[in-house]
């Protein structure tokens, strides 16, 4: 009672014959229950697919005028596509879908609905003489300007509208007023779409039949002959050229067609306590869209408005898309002579009243608003692209600005220097905790954070550490060490020549001083790195790391400690031994690359090799031969590792007890045993 007027309203939004939406929604409801994972989803002509249709068959009409007619494109289109996401689905490629976050797909929705309400109220009003295919604010002036040429067409568009709406409304309230009868007046609220329908095509049957004029019209516009049945049912008609034609259309079509159904699905499972599969989902699409096509049917994908019916009736599984199925087919072989005196503005009123749902609600996008403010902006920048150009572009900008938002999130990682803050209960139990010694607006700011031992730095990554963000990271560590710790060489009794050349070192009349307060820093003596935010490294990041190591190193000209706290993977930890870490294997020993683009030949690299190569180092990533220890305590982090640490406590811990041993390199910090 929703599908069928739905179905035709959309066919007619799709500049195409009405029952081109009927064959649509049979192979849709029938096709789909076989393969989905979602009992609520149901699959048949929506209003943004619809719209995309209409601008693709009209796009690739004006470049090859009359070559293919509408429903031809409209199929060719629905196989292509079909077939695609068919083979996302096959591929088990649904997980590309999470890449586009849920305030850029409600962006391009809103923005569509709105050009859709737009572009119907013409239809809905008798208005006539311009594009409302054009941009959604051109269509809203041209309908302002042609108010007064509004036909009698109104009186059913309008008066579809508002009784649409007012049985909603009147059926919410009385479900509140009489909650035992709840039940009852959401189906009585179900059925407004069908009795509308048949109301205003019994006004207009009564109406017209009257009043046709010599040349055959009718005072209003009405949508005459339907055919009966499934026309020319048989294998699809694929035309090389055709799709060479429709080949710069196809990556929006596709997108709509997965992204809308992926995300209506996952809302319904949220809300019905269930968990769909995207990869049988993509699947589900493209074989329904693939065989749609032997019924000549146009792009189907899940349609929020039907969806939210059947969730809301109850529907147990997806089977009740076969009864779904046996009405449409009813409807085609039974009532076609009834739809020929339906008013194309009672259509319009359907496709409007169902549409405008799609609007998100100011509360949500304040949601947006207050939970990332930049996924607003992305949000905001969907809605307006959509209403003043055009809904592909819409869908672009948001997924460019989704890409766009994803890579400076991992181009530019979250990270803070920490300190120590000691929790005491009861005046007997105490703990270290480690915090930003910076306010980072989530401890209170009344909180006392105490820094670490003077010469150890503490850092604690939020982001994985990989070459999109190692150089940042590499920038911001050599720069707080070399703005809070001591230099290790005195430049002021070096000549020019022997400087680096972009070091110029104190200026004149200066040195004094800044040897002074060069003096009053502490001592770099360690480094310790917190990943417990890290769950991935490569070797960018690792080489990055390198080059953290030798520039402090070089700062103060001496051996410095890297501890490393909460590593996550053995990956990590087997990259991290590969350059040097962890082990403590003197610097003059090591490399300055671990990965080099064009291999060096000379200096340390040669050295490194040779030591690399003999049999005085041992290969700690090499499986152990010896018998598992039998004294009853194991250690928790591998002895071969002594700067890996179990936890941020025991890392710090080590680290600064070198501190208390001036001149001497720290030794072994104390193993945890369980």
């Amino acid at each position: 009672m929703v599908l069928v007027p739905q179905g035709m309203s959309y066919a007619q939004l799709a500049t195409l014959p009405p029952q081109y939406g009927l064959y649509s929604s049979f192979i849709g409801v029938l096709v789909y229950c076989f393969f989905a994972t979602s009992k609520d989803v149901s699959i048949g002509p929506v209003a943004v697919m619809s719209l995309t249709v209409a601008q693709i068959i009209l796009a690739v009409d004006s470049k090859y005028p009359g070559k293919w007619n509408a429903p031809l494109i409209a199929t060719t289109l629905a196989f292509v596509c079909g077939f695609i996401v068919l083979g996302i689905g096959l591929l088990r490629l649904g997980w590309l879908v999470e890449f586009i976050p849920t305030p850029a797909v409600s962006g391009f929705m809103t923005g569509s609905a709105i050009n859709i309400v737009a572009g119907q109220v013409p239809g809905l009003m008798g208005i006539s003489g311009f594009d409302t295919r054009a941009a959604t604010y051109k269509v809203i002036i041209n309908t302002l300007k042609g108010l007064p040429r509004t036909t009698l067409d109104a009186a059913w568009g309008l008066t579809g509208l508002f009784a649409l709406y007012a049985i909603r409304i009147i059926c919410d309230q009385l479900s509140k007023r009489y909650p035992r009868r709840t039940r009852f007046f959401f189906f009585v609220s179900v059925t407004r779409n069908a009795f509308v329908v048949i109301v205003l095509t019994i006004a207009a049957w009564l109406y017209c039949r009257d009043h046709k004029t010599a040349s055959g019209k009718y005072p209003i516009k009405i949508l005459q002959t339907v055919p009966a049945g499934f026309q020319n049912v048989g294998a699809p008609v694929i035309n090389r050229e055709l799709v060479n034609a429709l080949a710069p259309h196809i990556p929006v079509a596709t997108i709509i067609l997965l992204l809308e159904h992926i995300a209506i699905a996952k809302s319904f499972g949220r809300v019905n306590g269930y968990k769909i599969n995207p990869n049988q989902e993509l699947i589900a699409i493209g074989v329904t869209n693939t065989l749609g096509t032997i019924f000549h049917a146009y792009p189907a994908t899940g349609s929020f408005s039907r969806s939210a019916l059947k969730s809301k009736s109850g529907v147990r599984t997806p089977l009740a898309g076969v009864i779904t199925a046996m009405v449409v087919v009813v409807a085609l072989y039974g009532l076609t002579p009834a739809f020929y005196w339906i008013p194309n503005a009672g259509l319009s009123a359907v496709i409007i009243h169902a549409v405008a749902d799609l609007v998100a609600s100011p509360s949500q996008a304040y949601s947006y608003w207050r939970v990332s403010p930049l996924e607003f902006i992305i949000w905001l920048a969907a809605v307006l692209v959509t209403v003043f150009s055009s809904i592909e572009n819409g869908i672009y900008t948001s997924i460019a600005a989704s890409f766009a938002l994803l890579l400076i999130r991992v181009a530019h990682p979250r990270g803070y220097f920490i300190g120590k803050v000691t929790l005491t209960r009861n005046s007997a139990e105490s703990r270290e905790v480690f915090v930003p010694l910076r306010k980072d607006g989530v401890t209170s700011q009344y909180v006392k954070v105490d820094p670490p031992a003077p010469g150890v730095i503490v850092y604690r990554f939020e982001e994985s550490y990989l070459y999109p963000n190692c150089s940042l990271v590499n920038s911001i560590i050599v720069d707080y060490v070399k703005a809070n710790m001591r230099r290790g060489i005195d430049f002021s009794a070096i000549q020019l020549a022997d400087r680096p050349w972009n070091d110029p070192g104190p200026t004149r009349g200066n040195s004094q001083i800044a040897e002074a307060a060069n003096n009053e820093r502490p001592v770099l003596h360690a480094i310790v790195l917190d990943f417990s935010g890290v769950s991935h490294i490569d070797t960018t990041a690792v080489q990055a790391l390198i080059d953290t190591r030798n520039e402090v190193q070089r700062w103060a000209n001496r051996p410095i400690e890297f501890h490393f706290a909460t590593i996550l993977s053995p990956w990590i930890r087997r990259a991290l031994v590969a350059a040097g870490f962890g082990i403590g294997t003197p610097a003059v020993e090591l490399s300055n690359e671990i990965a080099p683009v064009v291999p060096y030949r000379g200096g340390r690299r040669e050295k490194w090799w040779d030591d690399a190569s003999s049999s005085s180092i041992k290969d700690i990533e090499a499986h152990s031969e010896s018998l598992p220890p039998t004294s009853g305590t194991v250690s928790i982090v591998p002895i071969e590792t002594p700067f890996f640490h179990f936890d941020l406590t025991s890392a710090v811990r080590a680290a600064e007890a070198g501190v208390e041993k001036p001149g001497e390199r720290a030794e072994t910090p104390p193993v945890k045993y369980i």
